[in-house]
């Protein structure tokens, strides 16, 4: 093997996945935020410099679109045949090595590509497998017919790795259109009396066969989440001749709140709960009040902000509970208008937002009308491994 090979990856999606029931090809299912074919596809890229997929080129073509691939190849009647016809597509390019990687196993452990690829310097081929811990027994007619030894047996897994020429060769003499044809590559270098090495395989590379193979999938690559609340207050005073702006509307009122933009006191405090859940300070760190470029802004665009920093850190947000106090204007008979037009901005379901008020008994500054205070509680759901603030 040369010192720098050039790997390729031919991913194999040809299979109708009968065993699955659904109804579209398991491949294209939508898993934790993206079809299966693309979770694949995605990890042998780290890896490869040409992806060469096999399968339906239109649906391929969909769940693959922007990824940096070789023109898709029509499968053939068997998994035998649909390997065939993409090893004869990259023919042309001649990469030292192949990897064969089936487009329903969307995870591929670390390490697994790293330890084929170092057997390869000894192998013509190799491939990842677990060793069989159950106890196995041969059936017939619904009872146990016998007890087989389970010592020296494996499950084989994908992308097997091999030697580019030696796996085209090999396909190149093997029997086309043979009925069912083999099941792995592996088995087409066994015949051959050629070795193939076994590498430690993952229980995570599960191949996506059954229902319950989806779900313990689902919890493989969605991420776990952990819960985060901030908190938000702000407060602005009541003038003349200023629209009043509350939580994103224009309520009818005599007097409006003085402020750089357009000082609406329910979405700044929101703004801070929310900023300081995912910890980034507070709105005036992202929005300075010395910049001109915030004056009488709509404060719409600083929630969109928020809530797009939640969205950057692969959270989202679970609710919201935003608290006006002041003695006028009343505050109940917008509260619907409120919470619709704050869902609009954050993209959330209004459901997830309380827009409430109370007074201050006359107390203080807002119970001499002097202005209006907000309080505000966010509650988010944030990867456990998103820690760092993003830039």
């Amino acid at each position: 093997m040369t010192q720098n090979p050039r790997i390729a990856a031919l991913l194999v999606g040809a299979g109708t996945g009968s065993r699955f029931g659904a109804p579209v090809a398991k491949q294209f299912l939508p898993l934790a935020g993206r079809m299966v074919i693309r979770h694949a596809a995605e990890a042998l890229l780290e890896f490869c410099t040409l992806l060469q997929p096999v399968g339906d080129a239109e649906a391929t073509g969909a769940a693959l679109s922007g990824l940096d691939h070789l023109p898709i190849v029509p499968g053939g009647a068997t998994r035998q045949d649909s390997v065939r016809a993409g090893l004869e597509a990259l023919a042309p390019h001649a990469p030292d090595i192949v990897l064969v990687h089936d487009a329903a196993r969307p995870v591929i452990p670390a390490g697994t590509i790293a330890s084929l690829l170092e057997a390869l310097r000894r192998h013509p081929g190799a491939i990842p497998a677990v060793p069989v811990a159950d106890t196995l027994k041969r059936g017939d007619l619904g009872v146990i017919a016998g007890t087989v030894s389970r010592d020296f047996l494996f499950r084989a897994q994908t992308p097997q790795a091999f030697h580019f020429p030696t796996l085209l060769a090999l396909h190149r003499s093997a029997p086309v259109g043979a009925p069912g044809g083999a099941t792995d590559d592996a088995s087409i270098l066994e015949a051959a009396g050629l070795p193939v090495a076994l590498v430690a395989g993952h229980e995570d590379n599960i191949k996506l066969t059954y229902p319950a193979d989806f779900m313990r999938l689902e919890r493989i690559l969605s991420p776990m989440m952990e819960p985060r609340i901030g908190t938000g207050y702000d407060v602005h005073v009541l003038v003349p001749d200023r629209k009043l702006i509350l939580c994103g509307i224009e309520v009818p009122h005599a007097r409006g709140l003085s402020g750089h933009s357009d000082a609406d006191v329910g979405i700044h405090a929101l703004c801070d709960a929310l900023y300081g859940a995912l910890a980034e300070g507070d709105i005036g760190r992202h929005f300075p009040p010395s910049e001109n470029a915030w004056k009488d802004a709509d404060s719409a665009r600083f929630l969109a902000h928020a809530a797009g920093r939640v969205a950057a850190r692969g959270g989202r947000i679970t609710n919201v509970d935003i608290t006006l106090i002041c003695e006028q204007p009343k505050i109940t008979p917008h509260a619907p208008a409120m919470i619709a037009r704050l869902a609009a901005i954050m993209g959330i379901d209004e459901g997830r937002i309380s827009v409430k008020a109370t007074t201050s008994e006359r107390l203080g500054f807002t119970g001499r009308m002097e202005g209006i205070a907000a309080q505000a509680v966010a509650a988010l759901l944030v990867p456990a491994s998103s820690n760092i603030a993003l830039s």
